[in-house]
């Protein structure tokens, strides 16, 4: 089939409310730049995630101090950013197209790429890197900010970020993993959760969230999700070996009523908060914690006493290295983890998607079906 000219694509147009997110019929279909090598994607579907209402409403602004609720996901965030809105605090430049998890075939590709590449099926690394850095600093752009992604009919991207994966999900459920799945995988391996050990994952039921119980399970480790209350039969029907609601005010005395003086090994985090003193308190001594988000709110108090006298590890996971998507497409393909699609909404929906996505009352993967 010819490749037209013109596509259907959401644009970005600056930051704010949903009224930022434009429908066109008429954008120009990218052309894949021969340096560095790029591939044309005829995307297929696109996983909904925080980063794309972060990004559109501000939220990485430092002076934002709110968590993400469904009042900044739907209005935005009345602040003066100084073009420090998006994920690395440089100025975005509109209008962009966002969406991290497209999923296609490549149907096209630059001068510097293999023709043999077309007419793979692949989803999207969202991270992409200057090999010139050093480890875990290399991640620079990411796709659906810095450069366009996946929510319009076609892609262009550099073929590092093009991962050929062969298995018989559907392009809907594909689109519930690069981001959430590599996040997870990225943060177990930094905390080295061993078979054995204890995590405790908060967001259980979001993309990240079930994506860690999964993969921690796979690793043969006892998982305690939070979530909300009416969540918990879903999440123990997907592995989660103890439930703490997260109505609950006192994380940490629940915990200890689960695991009593036990401790906790490892907490995967992506709701920070109020919370996060008690992330601190439930882990033992040499416990690791990695964080990769804060939709509950980006401040919270730390007790240095927690960090230094049971000599803890930290991390910060905002870009997962090049071979983690790699092992999760092995995982994939090998049917080690499920896709969690709770609901799909057509291109043109995306504005009602993104009023869902706040609500958090799904579990898994909110998912923009783009090809009918």
């Amino acid at each position: 089939m010819p490749i037209p000219t013109k596509m259907r694509a959401m644009l970005l147009t600056g930051h704010g409310g949903l009224d930022k997110l434009v429908y066109r019929e008429d954008v120009p279909v990218p052309v894949p730049a021969p340096k560095p090598g790029e591939v044309l994607i005829e995307i297929a579907a696109c996983g909904v995630n925080n980063t794309d209402l972060n990004t559109r409403t501000a939220w990485y602004a430092p002076q934002v101090r709110s968590g993400l609720t469904p009042e900044v996901g739907i209005k935005g965030i009345d602040s003066n950013d100084g073009g420090q809105a998006a994920w690395n605090r440089n100025p975005l430049k509109f209008p962009r197209i966002q969406g991290a998890d497209g999923v296609g075939r490549i149907v096209a590709v630059g001068e510097s790429v293999p023709t043999s590449r077309i007419g793979e099926r692949v989803i999207t690394d969202p991270c992409m890197r200057d090999p010139n850095r050093p480890p875990r600093a290399r991640g620079t752009f990411y796709i659906g900010s810095e450069v366009d992604g996946g929510y319009a009919e076609y892609a262009a991207i550099v073929t590092d970020n093009a991962v050929k994966v062969e298995c018989g999900l559907s392009d809907t459920e594909l689109a519930t993993f690069a981001c959430s799945y590599s996040t997870a995988e990225e943060m177990l391996a930094r905390t080295r959760l061993e078979r054995g050990e204890t995590v405790l994952v908060t967001g259980a039921s979001g993309g990240v969230g079930t994506a860690t119980l999964q993969l921690a399970k796979r690793r043969g480790a006892r998982v305690i999700a939070v979530a909300g209350r009416e969540k918990e039969r879903r999440l123990r029907e997907l592995g989660a070996d103890l439930f703490v609601p997260r109505e609950r005010a006192d994380l940490a005395a629940a915990v200890t009523e689960l695991v009593g003086e036990q401790k906790v090994d490892v907490v995967i985090d992506v709701v920070g908060g109020p919370t996060f003193t008690d992330m601190l308190r439930v882990l033992r001594r040499a416990g690791r914690y990695a964080s990769a988000g804060a939709i509950a709110g980006p401040y919270g108090e730390i007790d240095l006493r927690d960090l230094v006298y049971k000599d803890l590890e930290m991390h910060g996971v905002a870009n997962p290295e090049a071979e983690t998507i790699r092992r999760l497409v092995g995982y994939i393909e090998r049917g080690e983890v499920k896709p969690l699609v709770d609901r799909t909404y057509p291109l043109s929906q995306l504005r009602e998607a993104h009023a869902e996505f706040v609500q958090k009352r799904h579990i898994g993967k909110i998912v923009i079906t783009v090809r009918p």
